[in-house]
């Protein structure tokens, strides 16, 4: 066994089984090896040398996971699955070269300036339509439809700032954590969140010297690299506002566990301060907006519902927007199959696992008009999914929508909603149709 191979968080494993349907790839493939119960039978066998870390099939069922971490909540017997994966993975990164797509990927995410022109190019292609244009269901037009879902939702340069009560006693500090694939891509999420924040009696604040949040590099076991971008965001973040906020569920569940990773007090006082969007906004209310009526499906990201335990606040968020008609489809805490990297490099079970959601939105009656979900990589992967199945269904933050439903119910001021009323909002057409709708 490794010297510092920790698997005791699979120790209360009884193999009972109720982790099976829970687990997306299981569910695909049928495989008892692409199970949660199977996957600890190889770890432990990994943890007692008797598999070895280069065996072929090891690698390719540990590989196989997403790390969504569903069959956690299911399991009676409360096994830390995540923990005992993430120290199996952390072995084979020791004894083995990643694969080339995979070290390249992880490579450009350690170096921003490898990541930030590259992504800011990708912008650029997006505004000009040829990735809409040739989004389907191949593996580049999946690539394109991917893209062509970080379009914004509503136009990114309208009103600035939202007005705050200057008489408060106290306006939450709170500093955006701006990541990678966020600040590039979706830019428009974090301006939306400014705005709805600064709506709801926070001051948000900007910090310099920021990093990707590693957390790809920790799914692939690449603990120092993951280690070396924590260090860094810890020193931009952590002493200069009451929290730090972010939007992005996969980033938010290692940056609440820093301490974890680096085991230090100064990290683990800085996870304690990590708060997703949703949480900040639900703890101050939110505000309601104006009427959006729209049928919106609200899908869980995984490293929201399982990772950090946020279930309520995406909720109270899309209930603060009058005339919203909110659903939970039988899909919604289902894995989209995107999982950071995976569906880059493991795209025919990343689709395989997309397929079964996608199926829900297709047989959903009345068909949502929006699919709201608070992760990055599943945006453009049920982006690119509902766009390869013919679906006329956008994707869209939930900070987003609130964000629309302030720009309408006037939250943001009357100037802001002069100049709104020349730049047509891509909900619009929503409501139009919503309103056609019997």
């Amino acid at each position: 066994m490794h010297p510092t191979a920790d698997y005791s968080s699979l120790d209360p494993c009884v193999h009972c089984g109720f982790c099976l349907p829970a687990c997306p790839t299981y569910l695909a493939t049928g495989d008892e090896s692409d199970s949660p119960r199977g996957r600890i039978v190889l770890m432990r066998a990994l943890e007692h040398g008797e598999l070895a870390p280069d065996d072929a099939e090891l690698i390719q069922h540990l590989d196989a996971c997403l790390g969504c971490l569903g069959c956690e909540p299911a399991c009676p017997s409360g096994v830390g699955y995540g923990r005992g994966l993430q120290t199996a993975r952390e072995q084979l990164f020791a004894t083995r070269r990643l694969p080339p797509l995979a070290g390249l990927v992880l490579g450009v995410f350690r170096q921003e300036w490898l990541w930030r022109p590259l992504f800011t190019l990708g912008r650029v292609l997006r505004a000009t339509g040829i990735p809409r244009l040739l989004a389907d269901g191949g593996r580049v037009g999946f690539g394109m439809g991917m893209l062509a879902a970080t379009t914004p939702g509503v136009h990114p340069e309208r009103s600035k700032r939202a007005p705050g009560d200057s008489d408060a006693p106290h306006r939450p500090t709170v500093a955006l954590f701006r990541g990678c694939v966020m600040d590039t891509l979706f830019r428009h999420v974090h301006e939306a969140t400014r705005r709805t924040l600064e709506a709801n009696g926070y001051t948000v604040i900007e910090a310099e010297g920021q990093a990707c949040c590693g957390a790809l590099h920790e799914h692939a076991g690449d603990r120092a690299s993951a280690e070396a971008l924590a260090r860094q965001n810890v020193a931009a973040l952590a002493e200069i506002a009451d929290y730090v906020v972010v939007n992005s569920a996969g980033c938010g569940a290692l940056l609440k566990h820093y301490g974890h990773l680096l085991g230090t007090e100064a990290a683990a006082a800085f996870g304690g301060k990590v708060r997703d969007v949703s949480e900040l906004l639900a703890e101050a209310g939110p505000r309601p907006g104006g009427d959006l009526p729209l049928d919106v499906a609200y899908d869980a990201p995984c490293h929201l519902q399982h990772a950090q335990r946020v279930h309520a606040a995406p909720l109270a968020v899309l209930g603060a927007i009058p005339s919203l008609r909110l659903r939970l489809l039988p899909s919604s805490d289902k894995c989209c199959g995107s999982a950071g990297i995976y569906s880059i490099v493991r795209p025919a079970m990343a689709r395989a696992v997309l397929d079964l959601k996608v199926e829900s939105f297709a047989t959903a009656d009345p068909m949502p008009q929006v699919v709201a979900t608070g992760n990055p990589g599943c945006l453009m992967q049920i982006g690119a999914g509902v766009r390869a199945a013919g679906l006329p269904i956008r994707v869209a933050h939930p900070v987003e929508l609130l964000d629309e439903s302030y720009r309408v119910g006037g939250v943001y001021g009357a100037s802001a909603a002069g100049r709104d009323r020349v730049i047509p909002s891509p909900f619009d057409s929503l409501r139009v149709n919503s309103a056609k709708r019997p």
